[in-house]
């Protein structure tokens, strides 16, 4: 038997020989798991990835006068201008894209929109080997510019092509705007406008334009003269937008009597979210031209107000009017620049029903006056071909009944 000194001894001596032998080839030593592999980067995303939009709309109407005129025509309202009559008013196909800091835009329409749209579009004869141009070459292009953005400020856009009048409060698409004819100012000013822009996004509210263009309603000019505007806009997101605008240019035919003179307008709008349901809006324009028999001015205001009672409701009322002074000398009377009548108003109210997003059904009554007859009632004289028809009454009543839908 060991002693207890002994025995102390060899378990110390067992336990440090376990301890320095080397580890049995089938008993793995613990390791620490190996590093997973650092992702690969996500390729960073191409300045000059291409991107592209498509949007459209459909606005289809019934327009009934309550004067039924016998040539069918309800004069002087744009768009809304047949008695008794179903209609589309305007199919719209509209494509944007963008490569980088290029970009380019074509809406391209067909109904009886375009033919109001360019109604004063030049009629210019062509030649062996030229052909010549008037409306039926550009009514199926409601816009179509290219530009490029420059990185100054928030962006400086500069673009050509044909472009939607930056003047007034109102839009060429029914779906933008709270009644479903436009006012007598839209009527009356121009549509669309053909040349350059630059556009200055100088803060996330303010937005400053320049134009050079043709003139009014002109892909092709109708004199030597070009037509310069510029813009100040102001935007506080869903709650107020204000502009206003300068336009001067030389806007007579080539060898008008009043000869060209620079015509000068001015044109402002406001219009403001003031609670949740209640809308307010403005629009003033006014202008002067100094022609070969004197000077010509007009003033133009409008006022619009639209309630939101439930959220698929909405009443819109609007007012306007619009009066014209004609140049008047020695050597005669110039020809009106708007209207055939010294002054032109009309009252509407606008029920509009939003069963979609993205439709948008309205009943609309609206009584049109002037200042002379310049509208049609009952039976009219003339046959619009052989002799012009002949206006006979001052004031106008309609319903209209419209819908619209658009992606």
């Amino acid at each position: 038997m060991l002693g207890p000194r002994r025995s102390v001894a060899l378990v110390v001596t067992l336990a440090l020989a376990a301890w320095t032998s080397p580890a049995r080839a089938d008993v793995p030593l613990p390791t620490s798991p190996a590093p997973a592999p650092a992702p690969a980067p996500a390729p960073a995303p191409s300045a000059w990835a291409p991107s592209y939009t498509l949007n459209g709309y459909v606005e289809t109407a019934y327009t009934y006068s309550f004067e039924k005129p016998s040539n069918g025509i309800i004069d002087y309202r744009g768009f809304d201008n047949r008695h008794n009559t179903f209609t589309v008013q305007n199919a719209v196909l509209d494509a944007a894209g963008k490569l980088g800091t290029l970009s380019a835009r074509i809406a391209l329409q067909v109904g009886r929109t375009p033919d109001t749209y360019y109604l004063a579009e030049p009629s210019v004869q062509g030649s062996a080997g030229t052909p010549g141009s008037s409306l039926s070459t550009w009514r199926f292009i409601q816009q179509a510019y290219a530009g490029w953005k420059a990185p100054v400020a928030r962006g400086l856009s500069l673009e050509a092509g044909i472009f939607l009048s930056p003047i007034g409060l109102e839009g060429i698409a029914v779906k933008d705007n709270w009644n479903f004819s436009r006012s007598n100012l839209f009527f009356g000013l121009p549509f669309y406008h053909t040349g350059f822009r630059a556009t200055l996004e100088a803060t996330e509210r303010l937005t400053l334009s320049f134009w050079i263009v043709n003139g009014w309603n002109n892909v092709v000019d109708n004199n030597a003269a070009k037509t310069l505007i510029s813009q100040l806009t102001y935007k506080i997101p869903d709650r107020l937008l204000v502009s206003l605008l300068y336009d001067g240019g030389g806007e007579r035919n080539a060898g008008a009597p009043e000869g060209t003179p620079w015509r000068h307008l001015v044109d402002g709008y406001a219009q403001g979210d003031l609670t949740t349901w209640l809308s307010l809006a403005a629009h003033f324009d006014t202008g002067f031209e100094r022609n070969r028999f004197g000077t010509s001015y007009w003033g133009a205001a409008a006022v619009y107000a639209r309630v939101h009672p439930v959220s698929w409701l909405y009443l819109a009322a609007r007012a306007d009017r619009f009066g014209e002074h004609l140049a008047t000398g020695p050597s005669g009377t110039a020809s009106p620049i708007f209207f055939p009548a010294s002054w032109v108003s009309s009252g509407t109210f606008t029920v509009e029903g939003k069963p979609h997003d993205n439709v948008s059904l309205r009943a609309e009554y609206r009584h049109d006056q002037a200042a002379s007859d310049i509208y049609f009632a009952g039976q009219v004289k003339g046959d619009g071909v052989k002799t012009a028809y002949l206006p006979n009454a001052h004031a106008q009543n309609t319903m209209t009944i419209g819908a619209t839908a658009w992606f």
